[in-house]
């Protein structure tokens, strides 16, 4: 089954596709297994003009949105169910800045399918560097977004075969974000690349036991590309690593 875990809906700030257009163009595409993943700033917040400009929020309410946004995604997901498996995810925004909250310290996000984890590898994350700690307080299987994740161990001088162990036991999996679209300038991720090409890192995470995604960080279906999907898909199952949700 082709998996998908990072698409954007209207729920984000930077999109403007509903629900229902960004699953059949997964349909279209050949995708058997759809996670949306919207920025959780966008579904906590809900409106640019209240968010944006006032600096970070650790205090704000998003219960109540957060439940309306998955009861949504499920909803649409049920309609669809014959034709592709669609999950709830959340992106967390994690980097203080003064225009993208970070995930209030009182959010419930346990009910989630599972969340995708931005900003590791930044030093204005709240993490400092820990995922093992955030992503315990998330209560859901969660996956580091977009990161060179080996870039980010030799920086801080940690040994790769130990961190992606560690990674397998707390059940954490790795994105390799094939994204290739507008609005992030057609700039493709070359740890990505490098990944698909370094033996050695793929020894290290396939030893590791660590689970691998698949997200095309689709902001904008019409530029969708399945093709850079099914192509990542592939050449992860066979290096004989096992995607974050096989076998669902």
């Amino acid at each position: 089954m082709i998996q998908d875990l990072h698409a954007h809906t209207y729920y984000s700030f930077d999109s403007r596709d509903k629900i229902e257009t960004v699953i059949e163009t997964a349909i279209l595409g050949g995708i058997g297994l759809l996670g949306i993943s919207d920025h959780s700033y966008g579904v906590g917040c809900g409106r640019t003009d209240v968010c944006y400009g006032k600096g970070p929020s650790l205090d704000a309410d998003y219960g109540s949105a957060l439940v309306r946004y998955y009861d949504h995604v499920k909803t649409s997901a049920e309609r669809y169910r014959s034709r592709i498996k669609v999950l709830c995810g959340l992106e967390i925004a994690t980097r203080l800045s003064k225009d993208a909250y970070v995930l209030p310290a009182s959010a419930d996000v346990s009910f989630f399918d599972y969340c995708l984890i931005e900003d590791l590898d930044n030093a204005d994350s709240i993490m400092k560097g820990d995922i093992f700690s955030f992503a315990k307080r998330c209560g859901c299987p969660a996956g580091i977004a977009h990161t060179d994740l080996f870039g980010f161990l030799a920086r801080r001088g940690e040994e790769p075969n130990r961190y992606f162990r560690r990674l397998a036991e707390a059940n954490i999996f790795w994105e390799i974000n094939v994204n290739f679209d507008s609005l992030h300038s057609f700039r493709a991720h070359g740890y990505a690349a490098e990944f698909f090409q370094n033996k050695k890192q793929q020894e290290i995470v396939r030893n590791s036991g660590v689970k691998l995604s698949v997200g095309f960080d689709s902001h904008i279906a019409r530029e969708y590309k399945a093709e850079r999907v099914k192509t990542a898909n592939k050449l992860i199952r066979d290096m004989g690593v096992r995607l974050a949700f096989d076998g669902i």
